[in-house]
């Protein structure tokens, strides 16, 4: 099957077209069309990765392009990381579009909203399998329109259109980076192969500087695709699109893009200890920057998307530790419990008609399968030990310590708690205490949207498993096998106290949630009240968006009008002088065609005099 895996991300393509083609006569029915086409993706996705892990790397190419004598190729290829990826993205788009059969029930752009979800996911698979730097540059741009096309789906809404605006423009900041350092691997080694580049870094063909730069300039890209610090501001805006869409950006597709585009050109960051210290470094602070953000949060996406920002730099801190599989572990059960969350917080707000947890509360007994699949995912992200997260943020932790960063260790130690208390925190408002919502009837919604969401909670709890001791650390092994000088060192290991008090600091945050929101031992001013300053700058997201505004927005306004002063005094007014003058001179001549021979004869006359004066002073020197 391996040969013949460019179907698969040309089946959600076909269901893009034929829903765009016959969408308005199919209406509702539409959906099973990207449904069937997707779920054949999947099978196809399992059936390459069973196959990957019997045999080797698959690689087809053939020849596109030829410049200046180089030949570029297009095509696909499957190894062991784009083999799990492919799983992953086409499993999370099935269960989000199932799911929104009856979320989206009643839209009236319903066919176009699978179609969009269509196109989304063929370029997200489109981008995983890509053989090249090029090509997956191309599927990256692709990505980067299907996105701006799902959150502005509500295009009505003035909101929707500036959260699309804003994703946009801020990732394609990003992308500026990541084109820039593609065409200067070309420049170094002519060549857009990863086998070709990473053999020319092994090599050393090119120098220490210019590779570093490189590197950074390719982690530019991915800063701007997950949300990282300080091109995050446009990943929570993105909850303008529909509940669904935000599952599949923000679990396993958009966002993970980035996390993906530095684990495929690992051997390249590897090479150079300052790129890998940037990773590490933008990645724990954006861990707890974002965290401290959703502490105070009360809009139920927004806490999800603030945690989105956080666990992306969770992996990036991951990989520049070294942690290879660490952070490709945690993007996996990250895809896993965070659909989940962003799916149940779908149908409590389908239920309550609000995303405000201060109108929420006391719903545990209304929804009596929702409430406890929010909860798996809620102990899932927060660590709670033996469920997928647990593991893979227990990996991470040791990647950090085994590296040597101890603090980065320790900001992650401390983001482990903040995700504990602000997920529970999120999880009390909206399930524990009295209704403080309309007193309506709330009851749980149809299979459609339950089913998608048990299967991913039975991943939230199981996927970690995989790699434990007691599944022979399959994941580990296998990413990395045949790959050891590229990739280094695949897992770290620890000491047991690290695992304990992992456990500690999870168990602290939810005991501490527990306390303020539950029981009401504390009061939740405890520590900061809503009037301190500190509490205005978390709520004001540290005033990012602000700065830009009053930063770049006035420099580009500036700059915007000085420019067209340019244009209206110097450029218009030369323009308007050259063309006031050939005018003049236009005129000036047809002031001297009269017609009447008698005046041109005067002024012939009158010429040939001037010549003759001309001649005589000179002395016939003109000759």
């Amino acid at each position: 099957m391996m040969e013949n895996a460019w179907v698969i991300p040309i089946l959600p393509l076909v269901s893009f077209v034929l829903l765009l083609l016959y969408g308005r006569r199919w209406r509702e029915k539409g959906a099973y069309i990207g449904i069937l086409f997707t779920l054949t993706s999947f099978i196809l996705s399992v059936i390459v990765l069973v196959e990957r892990l019997q045999g080797p790397t698959y690689k087809m190419a053939m020849d596109w392009l030829s410049i200046s004598g180089t030949q570029l190729t297009a095509g696909f290829e499957i190894n062991q990381l784009n083999a799990l990826m492919l799983v992953v993205v086409s499993l999370v788009s099935l269960l989000v579009q199932i799911y929104s059969v009856e979320y989206m029930k009643g839209e009236e752009r319903f066919s176009t909203f699978y179609a969009y979800l269509g196109f989304f996911t063929f370029s997200m698979l489109g981008l995983v399998i890509a053989p090249n730097l090029l090509q997956l540059y191309i599927f990256w741009e692709l990505v980067g329109v299907g996105s701006f096309l799902l959150i502005g789906f509500y295009f009505h809404k003035q909101e929707a259109k500036l959260a699309a605006k804003k994703a946009f423009i801020m990732t394609r900041i990003g992308d500026v980076g990541l084109l820039i350092g593609i065409i200067l691997l070309f420049w170094e080694t002519g060549s857009f192969e990863y086998g070709d580049i990473f053999s020319a870094v092994q090599t050393g063909d090119i120098s220490m500087g210019r590779l570093t730069l490189i590197a950074i300039l390719i982690f530019i890209g991915a800063v701007g695709k997950s949300g990282q610090f300080p091109l995050h501001t446009w990943l929570p805006d993105a909850m303008e699109g529909p509940t669904p869409v935000s599952a599949l950006i923000h679990a396993a597709t958009m966002v993970a893009a980035g996390v993906y585009l530095v684990a495929t050109m690992f051997p390249l960051f590897l090479a150079s200890s300052a790129a890998m210290q940037v990773v590490a470094v933008t990645g724990g602070f954006t861990a707890i920057f974002a965290a401290s953000i959703a502490l105070v949060q009360k809009d139920v996406k927004r806490v999800l998307a603030y945690s989105t920002i956080s666990q992306l730099g969770f992996m990036m801190l991951a990989l520049g530790t070294a942690g290879y599989v660490a952070g490709v572990f945690h993007l996996m059960t990250h895809a896993f419990f965070k659909a989940l969350l962003f799916l149940a917080a779908g149908s409590v707000i389908h239920a309550l008609h609000t995303q405000d947890a201060e109108k929420m509360g006391g719903i545990w007994k209304k929804l009596k399968v929702t409430g406890p699949l929010f909860l798996i995912g809620t102990l899932s992200i927060s660590g709670f030990p033996l469920l997928s997260g647990f593991f893979s943020k227990d990996e991470i932790l040791m990647s950090a310590w085994g590296n040597g960063s101890y603090f980065l260790f320790t900001l992650a130690l401390i983001t482990s708690f903040l995700t504990a208390f602000y997920m529970f925190r999120l999880f009390f408002m909206i399930f524990a205490g009295e209704s403080r919502g309309p007193a309506n009837q709330v009851e749980d919604p149809s299979s459609f949207m339950l089913v998608p969401m048990m299967v991913l909670a039975v991943l939230a709890v199981l996927s970690g498993y995989i790699q434990t001791p007691w599944f022979g650390a399959f994941l580990g092994d296998w990413l990395i096998d045949g790959n050891e000088s590229l990739l280094g060192v695949s897992h770290h290991e620890g000491p047991v106290w690290i695992m304990l008090l992992a456990i500690f600091v999870s168990l602290a945050g939810i005991f501490l949630a527990y306390l303020i929101y539950v029981k009401r031992a504390l009061s939740r001013s405890w520590l900061v009240g809503e009037d301190s300053m500190i509490y205005r700058v978390l709520d004001n997201k540290y005033f990012i968006d602000e700065m830009y505004y009053f930063t770049v927005g006035y420099l580009t306004r500036g700059l915007s009008l000085f420019l067209s002063y340019m244009e209206k005094f110097i450029i218009g007014g030369l323009v308007s002088t050259v063309s006031n003058s050939i005018e003049g001179l236009g005129k000036m001549g047809a002031k001297l065609q009269t017609g009447q021979v008698q005046q041109y004869g005067v002024i012939a006359f009158l010429g040939l005099a001037v010549l003759m004066v001309i001649f005589a002073f000179t002395g016939g020197y003109l000759r």
